[in-house]
């Protein structure tokens, strides 16, 4: 069997809604992610094997495997194969899992993870038609067909933050030091290794290159406290849930004894890894779910784990999981999402799943430290984790 190791990670910055990458096609954003990858690592286009990719809106330019055509775009070799798959938020942290396991079962020897989401240009749900009354969506549109009381994404960290007993004050916290933290890490040039440039036109013909994240913004508890909340009654603002964004990544494998042979350090490897479904009544509760069971497939425990990376979806959720875990407000601080998470940094959700393994790798390597926890809720009541050891 083979022993699969990261050799190379990188993504490009992340932009708000029609910032700079509003008018970039939605292949060429991932294929600057591949591009940037194979370059940093100094490996050839054509000794990767497969690709597979995440993307959540497979519609418009996101349409037709759009892992491939990405890197049809880049005028790399046609012989390079590719699987886009969408298993929503955790899209492309699952393509990294199925990368993986090519390479544990001797399918091939290198292959590439990405994600990518232009949310500008191919917004949520767009791969629905709007006058299909035979598909639903989170089980509101067919109750005869589908059983489950499943809320929409916002009722579901409404429903999580209930439950919890979760206040505005608590996640209106969390919002501000996951901005916080992520301009910090900015400021200090900690995402320096693995943003890859992007050189963009704007609409006025300037040429700018796009390498720092866009979502950053001043936030104090006292900002915060004034945005209404999107549904009556409800906690959750545009300050403390993850910003709509564009962005790609990509994630370089490799075989253990490929990757000595070609001169190439191994980063990390994959202790475990998991693909979970929790209960359809909190829709975003996964995360719990998906910790549990990546660590006991790990032999590990929370403790033993030294950064963790989990997605900032809504406020709730990440509150919710570190309650039950019984995460204190100082590891919430210094352990978890120790760089700023989804609120602060963007979500471009068929990306970020392969962004937190990346942000998570270069962390392990800042703070010289050994075991990563990546994990997060995705739509349609499922979660990802994944332990990352670095080497």
């Amino acid at each position: 069997m083979g022993n699969p190791v990261i050799v190379e990670a990188g993504r490009t910055a992340l932009q708000k809604r029609n910032g700079p990458f509003a008018d970039v096609h939605a292949a060429l954003l991932l294929g600057q992610a591949q591009r940037g990858v194979l370059e940093r690592a100094g490996v050839a286009p054509e000794t990767v094997d497969q690709m597979v990719g995440g993307c959540v809106t497979q519609a418009g330019e996101q349409a037709s495997n759009i892992t491939r055509t990405s890197w049809l775009a880049q005028g790399f070799p046609y012989e390079v194969a590719a699987t886009t798959i969408d298993c929503q938020c955790g899209s492309s942290q699952q393509a990294n899992h199925m990368v993986n396991n090519l390479i544990a079962a001797d399918a091939i020897e290198v292959g590439l993870a990405t994600g990518v989401e232009h949310m500008s240009k191919v917004w949520l749900g767009a791969n629905v038609p709007r006058s299909d009354e035979t598909t639903f969506i989170n089980g509101r549109s067919k109750p005869d067909v589908f059983p489950w009381d499943m809320p929409d994404q916002f009722g579901a960290a409404e429903r999580i933050a209930t439950n919890r007993g979760i206040t505005r004050e608590r996640v209106d916290w969390l919002g501000m030091i996951s901005q916080h933290k992520a301009m910090r890490a900015t400021e200090e040039g900690r995402f320096e290794r693995e943003i890859i440039p992007v050189e963009v036109t704007l609409a006025d013909g300037e040429t700018v290159t796009v390498d720092r994240d866009g979502g950053l913004r001043e936030s104090t508890m006292q900002s915060l406290s004034n945005l209404r909340p999107v549904m009556p009654d409800g906690i959750h603002t545009a300050g403390n849930s993850s910003q709509i964004t564009d962005g790609s990544v990509a994630v370089l494998w490799m075989d253990e004894a490929r990757a000595h042979a070609e001169g190439l350090k191994p980063r990390a490897k994959i202790v475990a890894q998991c693909l979970v479904g929790s209960d359809p009544y909190f829709h975003l509760d996964g995360p719990i779910d998906a910790t549990a069971k990546v660590l006991a497939m790990a032999g590990m425990t929370l403790n033993d784990i030294d950064v963790v990376e989990i997605n900032e979806a809504f406020a709730s959720v990440v509150l919710s999981w570190a309650q039950v875990n019984n995460v204190s407000d100082d590891d919430l601080m210094n352990k978890v999402n120790i760089n700023g998470g989804a609120i602060a940094l963007g979500h471009p959700v068929g990306a970020t799943g392969a962004r937190l393994i990346t942000t998570a790798l270069h962390e392990l390597e800042r703070s010289d430290k050994e075991f990563a926890l990546i994990t997060m809720c995705c739509g349609g009541a499922i979660a990802t984790g994944t332990v990352l050891q670095r080497i």
